[in-house]
Parts: structure tokens; sequence; C-alpha cells
């Protein structure tokens, strides 16, 4: 039973996106405020009409998210 339902967060283009871990669940936002009440979003609707126990979550998961930072490795900045 997973008690956490995670998302990792990239920024391409000036859009967040989340990727759900271990949920199918992707959604966007053009900030990082929206993007957290689109998560929030999603995962209701994800549930909605349904016992997260029989989804193999308990029955009040929490959301994690992990932001994604993608280093410059050739900025030639050095």
């Amino acid at each position: 039973m997973k008690h956490i339902i995670q998302f990792s967060i990239t920024r391409e283009n000036k859009v967040y996106t989340a990727n759900g871990v271990n949920i199918p669940i992707v959604t966007e936002g053009r900030t990082f405020e929206k993007l957290q009440e689109n998560i929030l979003d999603a995962v209701s609707l994800y549930f909605e009409g349904e016992d997260p126990v029989s989804l193999g979550f308990a029955p009040s998961p929490t959301v994690l998210t992990n932001f994604e930072l993608i280093p410059s490795l050739h900025d030639n900045k050095a």
C-alpha cells in the first residue's frame, strides 16, 4: 500500500510539467503555483468515485514532488 503519491517536476520552454512516478498522471502549469494547483486537481479527479485502497494507496495518501534541475555541463562559463 502506497502512502505517497510522487511526482517528478521539470521545467522546459517556460512550462512546468509534473509526471506521476507511481500514478498515471501528467499535468503542467506556466507557474509553479499553478502547477501545484493542477497536481491537486488531477489527483482529486483520479481518485474521484474510487477508493484509494482499491488502487493500491493508503486511505489518505500525501503528495510529494521532486523538482529536477538539469545542469548545463557545457555552459563554457568556466
